[in-house]
């Protein structure tokens, strides 16, 4: 196995200079949770595993996911899209992705994800200058994220089984009139297969990505409270986000397989709310397991987002968000859902509403 001890020490070398670097990015003034639209996840397989799937992409979703994984793509082009509600569906959050194989060892991709929340009410012009309410003056705008994702990945002859891919993604945001955002970023991505193991290295902002916030003031004559300072232009930082992932088929009797995974997310923007945390870095593992039969049903389940909360009577314990999933595959089709469960600090109690999450995904030659 002198390949895949070469590679897997390649890809332990690579996390380990990350590991050196980013302290030092950490003390950059940015925000936590910066373009976090972007971490929710796409694809009602991956979400059902626990959005455990740096290692396992290997169709149109891999332009999200790691775009190294395009070139394993088993045909020539292939398309993938999503819906999914989140809070009881205030917040739709959808996605699009497009891939093609241009020869044995290439392949590009393009991605598109919203998420947004449609018809929010204005109502500063509700009462009219006479002091009656008048609803015709309501206005409604959106609150929405945008991302384009243009994707390219190649197979290395130097290492067999040895894949790199990289995106370059332009981000809007927008607060309906009021303000909006543009932003550029580039990822890049790494795969080894060997036998029925994969590894993967997949890091998201690579070159820091920034957003440019413009305000409109002419936007906010009318505001209940004129004694609050308008915002002004500014740039927001996003950092560097790695995660490692390893994952390994195994073949069960009865034309049954096992497909576990694992992938550790490493983020440099600051302490988070994860199993191993500090002021530089902050480490949050997942973990995924896939049953399929025949490569025709699929039945899947998932486990991270361990978090430590706070109770209403002042208790400390640890909280995970497990996710369920089911799929089929048959004739290049593959339809999967999702159930994951986000726990939500309700009146000091846990609660963890449902989503549902379907995806549609179709390789054709």
């Amino acid at each position: 196995m002198p390949h895949f001890s070469r590679c897997a020490a390649l890809l332990l070398g690579v996390g380990l200079s990350v590991g050196a670097l980013v302290p030092a990015l950490a003390q950059t003034k940015t925000p936590k949770y910066s373009n976090e639209f972007l971490n929710i996840g796409v694809g009602g397989r991956a979400l059902g595993m626990g959005k455990v799937q740096v290692s396992l992409a290997d169709d149109a979703t891999a332009g999200y996911w790691n775009p190294a994984g395009l070139a394993s793509q088993k045909t020539k082009y292939d398309a993938a899209l999503m819906h999914s509600e989140l809070f009881s569906g205030i917040v739709k959050n959808d996605y699009a992705a497009f891939s093609l194989k241009l020869d044995d060892k290439s392949a590009i991709g393009a991605s598109v994800v919203r998420l947004g929340v449609d018809d929010i009410a204005d109502t500063r012009a509700l009462v009219n200058e006479y002091g009656y309410i008048n609803y015709d003056n309501i206005r409604y705008f959106s609150v929405a994220d945008y991302a384009v994702l243009l994707s390219y990945a190649r197979q290395l002859g130097s290492i067999e089984g040895l894949q790199v891919g990289a995106n370059a993604k332009v981000i809007y945001r927008n607060i309906g009139s009021f303000a909006n955002a543009w932003g550029f970023g580039v990822d890049a991505g790494v795969q080894y297969q060997r036998n029925n193991w994969r590894l993967a290295l997949m890091a998201r902002d690579i070159t820091t990505t920034y957003n440019a916030w413009t305000i409109h003031p002419e936007e906010f004559e009318g505001s209940a409270n004129a004694l609050d300072p308008l915002p002004k232009n500014s740039t927001e930082i996003t950092l560097p986000l790695f995660v490692l992932g390893a994952s390994r088929l195994v073949q069960l009797p009865g034309e049954f397989t096992a497909l576990g995974a694992l992938d550790l997310e490493l983020s440099t923007d600051g302490q988070r709310n994860t199993l191993l945390s500090s002021k530089a870095v902050s480490l949050d593992p997942r973990a995924g397991l896939e049953l399929g039969y025949k490569q025709l049903v699929y039945l899947r389940g998932g486990v991270g987002n361990a978090q430590q909360v706070q109770s209403f009577t002042g208790k400390e314990q640890w909280k995970v968000q497990p996710s369920l999933g089911v799929g089929l595959a048959l004739s290049g089709l593959r339809l999967d859902m999702a159930l994951s469960r986000m726990a939500v600090e309700k009146l000091g109690q846990q609660s963890q509403p449902t989503s549902i999450i379907v995806s549609l995904g179709y390789g054709f030659k």
